[in-house]
């Protein structure tokens, strides 16, 4: 499926997955707040972590503006875990789309086949459960946290 698939205004497609705590995360569970899904390629990579940490800094102002940021990759529960502890965050949800592979991403038409990964991208979902936003990154660019705050102020 090629990248940017997604129509702004559409219903978000849900989905379950388990955070690096195993605990399930729901997307239809979140209606009434805005729901930043964040995906990068692979955990334990440099970009990827920078991206990461920066939702788990930025967690007050994320709240302020009645959202929730998830990170999403293609890894397993327990490398999500292992990944998680090695950066420090604890408060940010790491979510892991690991089996079947990809599935979340696909859902979203920005999973690489060729490569077995996901784009690197940030979409936002808003209170009604609707793509408010929607964008895809060059892999080895790093997204700008700005962006996505001021998407979500203007919502």
């Amino acid at each position: 499926m090629a990248a940017g698939k997604v129509d702004i205004g559409k219903k978000a497609k849900d989905f379950t997955l388990r955070d690096q705590n195993a605990n399930e995360f729901q997307l239809t569970k979140f209606r009434g707040k805005r729901v930043l899904l964040s995906f990068h390629p692979l955990a334990w990579t440099g970009i990827c972590a920078k991206q990461m940490k920066s939702l788990e800094r930025n967690k007050a102002k994320f709240e302020a503006l009645n959202a929730v940021a998830v990170g999403l990759s293609v890894d397993s529960v327990p490398c999500k875990g292992a990944w998680a502890k090695s950066l420090k965050i604890k408060k940010t949800r790491l979510l892991a789309d690991f089996w079947p592979h990809g599935q979340v991403a696909k859902k979203y038409g920005i999973f690489r086949d060729k490569n077995g990964i996901s784009e690197r991208a940030n979409i936002i979902v808003d209170e009604r459960g609707r793509i408010a936003f929607f964008k895809v990154y060059p892999i080895k660019q790093l997204p700008k946290i700005g962006e996505v705050l001021k998407a979500l102020k203007n919502l």
